[in-house]
């Protein structure tokens, strides 16, 4: 029964997928199907950006974590100490984790349980991860209170999780695009806890961009750079997030040296086209030789140009296009270019 019900879910998301829905409402429909097997009182669906592992936009389910307490999960998965983040559950190559299986001492030590989920009453937690040719789209986390996530529940996120990610993965393919509007970098310092203490006029309009159906986006994103600028060595933090119409933002920031307070410069910006490229080769699941062969393509070189640039033959150059034809779908180089070109209509 349980194999049963795996398999109707992942004919369903993988139909859902085909039929060119963008990621938030993939994730609402997965929510339901999902939710009928899986029982929890809060459940949020995250599309994360398969380069930096950062969460780029969220789809909650009929219950929302209250608005209060996204700051601090922001800090949780960001703050480079809480066990089990999305980041890290990817990298580990494990797809589910249950928190009951965590060390005794590991649990009460979580930030996440302790300063969030318990002050609501909900003591049990899973999170799955959506990975596909060793790439993270997407990851879903799960709590309740009263009875554990059972191993069967265990057993059907597994199931069902490499079609929610080659699904999530097809809706960001098809749905690359830049932001709804093109505003000019907005700058933002902010002090060690990440809320702002100034910011370019620019800044405000991006809060509006950012925010237009999850008011309280723009704070958030700015504790996550800040704790993600803390916890990386390079002190240095970059990701690509989803704006309200879909379209994609490029977050950077940087401590700020030379002050006696922590602080850090965050801009925002319009994803350039050169980053929405990439995304679409990510998502396509293009090796390196065939992004830069795409590359070359996009640029209007021919075959005998390729192959000369890159050290190969041109007959290479012809295999790696049948490759690149067959996982995007088209049978030209128009084709090709046109399903590449950020903000291409492929439906």
């Amino acid at each position: 029964m349980l194999s049963v019900r795996a398999e109707r879910v992942c004919r369903e998301v993988t139909a859902l997928a085909g039929s060119g829905v963008d990621v938030a409402r993939l994730h609402r429909q997965a929510i339901e199907l999902v939710g009928r097997t899986v029982d929890s009182e809060l459940t949020c669906w995250a599309l994360i950006d398969p380069d930096s592992l950062t969460i780029s936009s969220m789809t909650s389910g009929p219950n929302r974590v209250p608005a209060d307490c996204e700051p601090l999960l922001a800090q949780s998965e960001y703050g480079g100490h809480d066990p089990c983040t999305f980041a890290a559950l990817a990298r580990s190559g494990q797809t589910v984790a249950r928190a009951s299986d965590l060390p005794g001492d590991v649990l009460a030590g979580s930030f996440r349980q302790g300063e969030v989920w318990r002050p609501l009453g909900l003591d049990r937690e899973v999170r799955v991860v959506f990975t596909v040719d060793g790439m993270c789209w997407g990851g879903a986390g799960f709590v309740r209170s009263g009875p554990d996530f059972t191993d069967r529940e265990v057993e059907f996120l597994s199931r069902v999780a490499p079609a929610l990610a080659s699904a999530t993965r097809s809706a960001v393919r098809d749905g690359v695009r830049p932001p709804a509007v093109a505003g000019e970098p907005a700058v933002v310092v902010t002090d060690a806890a990440g809320n702002p203490v100034a910011l370019t006029a620019a800044a405000r309009r991006w809060r509006d961009l950012l925010g237009e159906a999850d008011p309280g986006r723009l704070p958030v994103l700015l504790r996550i750079a800040t704790a993600g600028v803390r916890s990386n060595a390079s002190g240095l933090f970059r990701a690509r997030v989803r704006d309200a119409a879909g379209g994609w933002v490029l977050v950077r920031a940087t401590a700020l040296l030379g002050g006696e307070e922590d602080r850090t410069v965050i801009t925002l910006e319009p994803a350039t086209d050169r980053e929405l490229t990439d995304l679409v080769f990510a998502a396509c699941a293009l090796t390196t030789r065939e992004r830069e062969v795409c590359a070359d393509v996009m640029t209007g070189h021919s075959t005998s140009d390729i192959a000369e640039r890159r050290g190969i033959t041109p007959n290479t150059v012809h295999d790696h296009l049948k490759s690149v034809y067959a996982k995007t779908g088209v049978r030209s180089r128009v084709g090709l270019v046109a399903r590449l070109r950020p903000g291409a209509s492929h439906r």
